[in-house]
């Protein structure tokens, strides 16, 4: 389901399908899929049982997604005013050239910021609301506080449209990744074998959400894994998560979306 959605962004982009509303409803389409498919073939059957979170969840991800788009509509729009003397992305390249600077650009973008979040106090306390799930499963990817979805996507997005890259290559790889975060924290028990050591798949990603803080700190790359490679954050945890709780060791956070929003800016919690 994520190749199929993948492949036809991807062609739409070729196409010059307009990125609205076609990449959002394919996007749409294979989330659902994947609530479908954990239905089907869960990974636990308990993390398929509402832990009173499935409508916090539901709000996150309306939100963080238009917040996102909100983000990149306005860059775009700066980025469009860069004289073409100044550009220094390379528009003439080959559509999939171009797709795979800015898919490279993103990722380490948010692999550095994501990896930063959890050492540096004030952004973990925004990052927390993300590692708070109790069970993972689709709509996990997009559990985030909505100026920590900023903080994490702006460097990124920032760098690429002063660059003049265009807005309808980034919306693409969006729509992409939307899909693949929903695959990354889902409750499907699915296999992709060599694969996992490039791409942040369920059976690695899962590892980095143990309730052990010390332990959750590998496995950071959103989409590629090449980053933790290279940084020596990787770690193989296939088959390794048996019945290891996911969460935070402080079990008294907020369960509804506005509790969730202000907590940051409440008491201090340990990383934990």
């Amino acid at each position: 389901m994520f190749g199929g959605s993948a492949a036809f962004m991807v062609w739409a982009l070729y196409a010059g399908v307009p990125y609205w509303p076609s990449t959002p409803l394919v996007a749409a389409v294979g989330l659902l899929a994947v609530a479908g498919l954990e239905r089907i073939q869960p990974f636990r059957e308990g993390w398929l049982e509402d832990h009173q979170d499935t409508l916090t969840d539901l709000v996150h991800m309306l939100v963080n997604l238009s917040v996102i788009q909100f983000t990149a509509e306005i860059l775009a729009r700066l980025g469009d005013a860069v004289p073409a003397t100044v550009r220094l992305f390379p528009v003439e390249s080959p559509l999939w050239v171009q797709l795979l600077l800015v898919a490279v650009v993103l990722d380490l973008s948010l692999y550095a910021m994501h990896r930063i979040s959890h050492h540096v106090p004030w952004l973990w306390r925004f990052h927390m609301i993300h590692h708070s799930a109790e069970r993972l499963y689709w709509m996990n990817g997009e559990r985030r506080h909505p100026l920590h979805a900023m903080l994490m996507a702006g460097p990124g997005l920032v760098l690429l449209f002063a660059s003049g890259a265009p807005s309808a290559v980034v919306a693409t790889w969006f729509g992409i990744l939307t899909v693949h975060l929903g695959f990354q924290h889902s409750n499907l028990d699915y296999r992709l074998g060599w694969l996992r050591h490039v791409i942040g798949v369920a059976e690695i990603h899962r590892w980095h959400h143990k309730r052990d803080f010390e332990d959750a700190q590998v496995n950071f790359g959103e989409f590629l894994m090449v980053w933790d490679r290279l940084f020596g954050t990787f770690y193989d945890s296939t088959g390794k998560q048996g019945d290891a709780n996911v969460g935070l060791r402080e079990r008294d956070y907020p369960k509804g979306y506005l509790g969730q929003l202000t907590e940051p800016f409440g008491r201090d919690r340990a990383r934990t």
